[in-house]
């Protein structure tokens, strides 16, 4: 048990909310739009780094992975589309918001996501009134897992990463931050991470579900 935990860092996509556009939600565009599926990932997978690292905005995004040809709806259309496949994990969020009320904790995200997509879900999940900042791969300039993304952000959090920890869906992102020494938890449910958050020493007033 750790009980000097300083600095809470949570993703966003899978954690506190679905992913902001993944394969599953490529995969509905397709259907929806009527794309060709080989062709837009191969598309997609050009421009999905810089597009994460803040490289290029969302509408040159949609400009080349969809507008390669004629299409018989606007990109502004394809754009809410992407915006719509953004739903909150309440209680997750519910979670987070109590560990950030008690005023022990700089609570803050580690997530990977385009710059306008990242704006519409802080705004939209009221993600702001909760974290004390964003260090996201679109402001970063780096995504995870690469081992320079955590590093830069535990540089600009000022956070050791012993007296931290962090919070992932997905273990190819747990492991760089664990080879760091920071405290992880691999994100499967609400009451889980209630138990591992308390196992860990962090203290908030949430009763279980």
């Amino acid at each position: 048990m750790t009980d000097g935990i300083r600095h809470v860092f949570f993703d966003i996509g899978g954690v506190l909310a679905t992913n902001g556009w993944d394969r599953g939600s490529r995969k509905l565009a397709v259907e929806k739009f009527g794309l060709d599926a080989e062709g837009f990932e191969s598309r997609h997978e050009a421009m999905a780094g810089p597009l994460d690292q803040g490289g290029v905005t969302l509408a040159e995004y949609v400009k080349f992975a969809v507008f390669n040809e004629p299409r018989p709806f606007s990109e502004q259309d394809f754009i809410a589309f992407m915006y719509q496949q953004s739903e909150p994990f309440q209680e997750t969020i519910e979670i987070a918001r109590a560990v950030a009320e008690g005023c022990t904790y700089w609570v803050m995200t580690l997530n990977n996501e385009s710059d306008e997509l990242n704006r519409y879900r802080i705004r939209q999940f009221g993600l702001d009134a909760i974290f004390d900042a964003f260090l996201s791969s679109c402001w970063l300039g780096l995504r995870k897992p690469t081992l320079a993304f955590y590093q830069r952000a535990l540089s600009i959090a000022q956070a050791n990463p012993a007296s931290s920890v962090f919070i992932d869906d997905r273990e190819q992102n747990i492991v760089p931050a664990r080879e760091l020494g920071m405290n992880v938890i691999h994100y499967q449910s609400p009451s889980q991470l209630k138990t591992e958050l308390r196992q860990l020493g962090i203290k908030f007033n949430l009763q279980d579900s």
